[in-house]
């Protein structure tokens, strides 16, 4: 399946969920309305009436339904609300722990070879099991965190396996479908909870000999008992759903890594830890499906564990392997001279070479398979044009004072008097200290070719989600100014003013227009892209290989001069909001009318994955080449 399967059938997987939440809410509220009866006889010493029974249905599954749905809520912030409940601290992106900057390094590696924005990154610090989890709504707003032990124990290659088994769980739509199921169920394992709250009371506060006492205890008491079943039926649903996704990720693993042997080593050195996977804090069971390894301890091991046997993982990834020789000739987890520090820029010389255009060999749906693709190869590139990054802008990035210089600077104009107009404005603009930090930057950034802008807006993104208010506003009304400048706001401007605008948004949308119902704002999207660079005929020829493609031949390419960009803003923001495959559908289109000529330039690739980062759907790399540059000294 493609990325938009994947995404699609993780929404279906909640079928699978909702049905077993529905037997196991039945299963509670038959046992706690018996035990209420129970507790009545025992009070009064007679039968309850015959209208206690549906209001004690009606009750008990009120109470499941609305701590369901706190949960939910609780849960609405996405990935940080669920870091911070099992007390990870965040990973400031300049950090000097050289663990942590190793652990940010390969993470922002995967980020940019996966074609994800780079997620913010967590280490949950008392933790010394091995183990990692990705959390999220989506693949822009996802985060990753992992143990103490896990930075600790693994080395860098089997580090980078455990994340990029979780960047699988990223782009496979995991993330959604966890964090529903984490709310959902809940509302199962309440009951017990307040079964537990009424003994502890009692238990405290009065005699168990007190008969009314000793009646409320035992309800009590039959009250945990029936969590149990609860969290019999909560742990079988999360076995139910998360085992079978634990092998795929594995296997995503070794692809995109191209090395088996780093995830059947991180498998191996949890076999050989004391603390294996265990996870010490009160929200483990929570989130025990969430994780990398099995969280918690669970009676019936096997039947309700959420993860597979460790033994079967390492078969399946690497049936070769051999626990004796790999330890033997393992690498240390000890960081290397270097290695913990922020990738460092290469030299290069040479001016930056044109935007030629490149034979595109790939189907339509050929192209719709690269998004959300964990490809061999793409980590090669990913690390090499970050070195390729001038350490002025690479130390830039990791700072939130001064990564919105770098977003402002990519998009001054080479000639200094255009530069000089567009820094004016923003200063105008009331964004005088940002326009003087991104003037001082512009050397360093206008030379770079068009493959490195968004992978630089990519790591820029952790250090400018953490800015206040204020300071997001200012920042876009600094791009705002800066591309109104000279009165041609090019596409590739607009789409990054969205894309940043998008990423600073944290409101969530629900995925489930069609096609149909964005007849519209698709027809204005085809027509930005087909015009994109594009002599008329060809933008005709483009626009109507996008339109063939989705079957909408009634559609018109609009006149380049009638495009309004601010209703091209609202329609990429509309778009979003596309079922997953429909947006599978419009990312064919699209690549339709790029490559209508069997052709693409460095500049159509990376306008194809900006327009892809603001419709929140990652698109890796696709012209994995390097254009030189000079570099500053």
């Amino acid at each position: 399946m493609n990325f938009f399967e994947h995404q699609d059938q993780a929404r279906k997987s909640t079928r699978l969920m909702i049905m077993l939440y529905v037997v196991a809410v039945i299963g509670v509220v038959t046992a706690v309305t018996i035990a209420l009866a129970i507790a009545w006889y025992w009070a009064v010493d007679e039968r309850p009436p015959a209208g206690f029974y549906p209001w004690a249905a009606i009750g008990t599954l009120g109470t499941i339904v609305i701590a369901s749905l706190y949960h939910i809520v609780r849960l609405r912030e996405g990935g940080e609300a669920i870091a911070r409940l099992v007390g990870a601290q965040r990973v400031a992106p300049g950090t000097r722990d050289p663990l942590e900057r190793r652990l940010l390094n390969v993470v922002e590696e995967m980020a940019i070879a996966a074609g994800t924005r780079v997620p913010a990154v967590f280490v949950m610090q008392g933790e010394t099991g091995i183990n990692a989890f990705a959390a999220g709504y989506d693949v822009s707003n996802a985060v990753v965190a992992v143990t103490r032990g896990a930075l600790q124990t693994l080395n860098r290659d089997e580090l980078q396996a455990v994340v990029a088994h979780e960047f699988s769980h990223i782009v496979n739509g995991d993330m959604w479908l966890n964090i529903r199921m984490m709310g959902v169920l809940g509302g199962i394992v309440f009951i017990g909870a307040i079964g537990e709250f009424i003994m502890r009371s009692q238990g405290q506060s009065r005699s168990r000999r007190d008969s009314g006492s000793g009646g409320v205890f035992a309800f009590g008491l039959a009250l945990m008992a029936i969590g149990y079943i609860g969290l019999f039926f909560a742990r079988l649903i999360k076995a139910a759903v998360s085992r079978q996704r634990e092998f795929l990720a594995d296997a995503s693993s070794v692809q995109f890594t191209r090395n088996p042997t780093g995830i059947a080593g991180a498998l191996d050195q949890i076999r050989a830890s004391a603390g294996g996977t265990l996870i010490a804090n009160r929200y483990a069971e929570d989130m025990s499906h969430m994780f990398f390894g099995q969280a918690v301890k669970v009676w019936l091991g096997g039947m309700l564990d959420t993860h597979p046997p460790i033994d079967e993982r390492i078969r399946r990834v690497l049936p070769s392997f051999g626990a004796t020789e790999y330890r033997r000739g393992r690498v240390s987890a000890a960081v290397a001279d270097g290695e913990g520090a922020p990738a460092r820029a290469t030299e290069a010389s040479g001016k930056r070479a044109s935007d030629q255009a490149h034979a595109w060999g790939r189907s339509v749906a050929q192209s719709v398979a690269l998004a959300g693709a964990l490809e061999a190869g793409k980590m090669d590139y990913a690390r090499a044009l970050i070195q390729r990054v001038p350490q002025q802008l690479r130390d830039a990035l990791h700072k939130k004072d001064s990564a919105p210089a770098v977003v402002v600077a990519l998009l001054l104009a080479p000639m200094a008097e255009v530069m000089e107009q567009q820094l004016a404005a923003a200063r105008a603009g009331g964004a005088g200290k940002l326009a003087d930090a991104a003037g001082a930057l512009a050397p360093a950034a206008t030379g770079l070719g068009a493959e490195f802008r968004l992978p630089l807006i990519d790591l820029a993104l952790p250090s400018l989600k953490e800015l206040p208010e204020e300071s997001k506003a200012e920042l876009l009304r600094a791009i705002e100014a800066v591309i109104q400048a000279d009165r041609r706001v090019s596409l590739h401007e607009f789409v990054v003013l969205t894309l940043v605008r998008l990423q600073l948004d944290r409101t969530s949308v629900k995925a489930d227009k069609s096609i149909v119902q964005s007849r519209a704002e698709i027809a204005l999207l085809l027509s930005l892209m087909s015009h994109a660079g594009n002599r008329p005929e060809v933008a005709e020829r483009a626009f109507l290989a996008g339109t063939k493609q989705l079957g909408l031949g009634d559609l018109a390419l609009a006149d380049r001069k009638s495009l309004d960009l601010a209703n091209a803003g609202q329609a990429l923001d509309k778009l979003r909001a596309l079922a997953p495959l429909a947006k599978g559908e419009l990312l064919g289109a699209l690549f339709a009318a790029v490559t209508a000529d069997g052709r693409i330039r460095i500049a159509e690739a990376e306008l194809m994955r900006l327009v892809s980062a603001a419709l929140s759907v990652p698109l890796p790399p696709m012209l994995t080449q390097i254009d030189p540059v000079t570099l500053a000294p």
